[in-house]
């Protein structure tokens, strides 16, 4: 039974962020472990936190599930452009506060996703120190927060990046394949960062019991993700929109695994009641696996159709741009689907999703 809202209360109709949600919510996602409990969503005004923020709104709405949703924010301003009157919605609560200090929720919270995060490669250069603080402070006031609550289910947003540089030899790599990472290069507060919190995850785990799992997320993106974002697939889809060439500034040879948002909110959402406590699970697509490069071309030939082309500018330094390190790696998500997880959307769907809403967005004046 749905429940009865104003229009304007409701989610983007007829938008593919919209055709997203529902499609979560009538996949095999076992909703009624979420019935009438709290679930607490920290980065709430980030790209996946603000689309799984959605996505439980939308599922309360056509299922009548009484989730209370609470989204943790530090910036009310940012939330209201990215929730607009949802926020008037009952189910909908925000917390606002600094995720890196004690959180002052006096509530229960059942589920909790932790995906507050750096996300910014330029900031990861620039403010490495501020880099690393966030992600440790962070998640051990989530971890902490979830133990006093005796939360029933724990995901931490992790990344692809906790790899490094993996054995080349390995035609896919595995949950336990755990590469290199040049600690002299301050492009890696992010990646170990993400390697200690997923460490403290395990820690808490077995020391108290916290029922948590990591996310190893593929790059995500698709329908609904943020002006703000610079990162190369929103490059990529821009220049497509605009008709302009599609600059490298490396030669592109770093090989990508990716995943498209619905997808990723599946896994979470799934992650949120199963798998095993303390342990880490690859969120990705591997049929979307490429070189950036052939990404690049990817969005040249089919969703431009030709009309742009592919150039490169290197500069004697890809610091500058604050890029990850080329890596050769192809991810596997087996541990995942054997949770009964499984990715639906390709890239070159991917992208098409993506650049109908982006358009949507543009004609709405957003």
């Amino acid at each position: 039974m749905e429940r009865h809202l104003k229009p304007e209360e409701q989610c983007a109709e007829g938008s593919m962020q919209q055709d997203d949600m529902e499609q979560i919510i009538n996949s095999n996602i076992d909703f009624e472990k979420y019935r009438g409990r709290t679930v607490f969503i920290t980065g709430a005004t980030g790209f996946i936190g603000s689309s799984l923020t959605k996505s439980l709104l939308c599922a309360n709405r056509k299922k009548n599930l009484k989730i209370h949703i609470v989204a943790a924010i530090r910036n009310k301003e940012k939330a209201r452009k990215i929730y607009g009157v949802l926020l008037n919605r009952s189910d909908l609560e925000l917390y606002v506060g600094d995720i890196t200090e004690e959180i002052r929720y006096e509530d229960n919270a059942d589920y909790i996703f932790h995906t507050a995060s750096v996300t910014a490669s330029k900031m990861m250069v620039e403010h490495p120190v501020c880099t690393i603080e966030t992600a440790y402070r962070g998640t051990r006031r989530m971890l902490e927060f979830a133990k006093e609550k005796s939360a029933k289910g724990v995901v931490y947003v992790s990344s692809m990046e906790v790899y490094g540089s993996p054995d080349p030899s390995l035609s896919v790599v595995s949950e336990q394949d755990l590469g290199y990472i040049d600690i002299e290069n301050v492009r890696s507060s992010y990646s170990e960062g993400k390697r200690i919190c997923e460490c403290l995850c395990t820690a808490y785990a077995s020391e108290y019991d916290v029922p948590v799992k990591s996310a190893r997320l593929a790059q995500t993106f698709g329908a609904g993700i943020l002006e703000s974002d610079s990162r190369v697939y929103a490059q990529f889809a821009k220049s497509a929109m605009n008709e302009e060439d599609i600059v490298l500034h490396t030669e592109g040879k770093s090989e990508g695994n990716y995943c498209y948002i619905r997808d990723v909110i599946k896994a979470l959402l799934i992650l949120g009641y199963s798998g095993n406590k303390g342990e880490a699970y690859n969120v990705v697509n591997e049929e979307s696996h490429m070189q950036i490069r052939e990404m690049a071309q990817l969005v040249s030939e089919r969703i431009a159709k030709g009309k742009i082309s592919v150039r490169f500018d290197i500069p004697n330094s890809a610091l500058t741009f604050g890029y990850a390190p080329a890596v050769r790696m192809k991810l596997s998500g087996t541990k995942m689907r054997a949770l009964g997880w499984q990715p639906e959307v390709g890239m070159e769907e991917a992208y098409q999703r993506m650049i109908h809403d982006m358009k949507k967005r543009i004609g709405a004046g957003k």
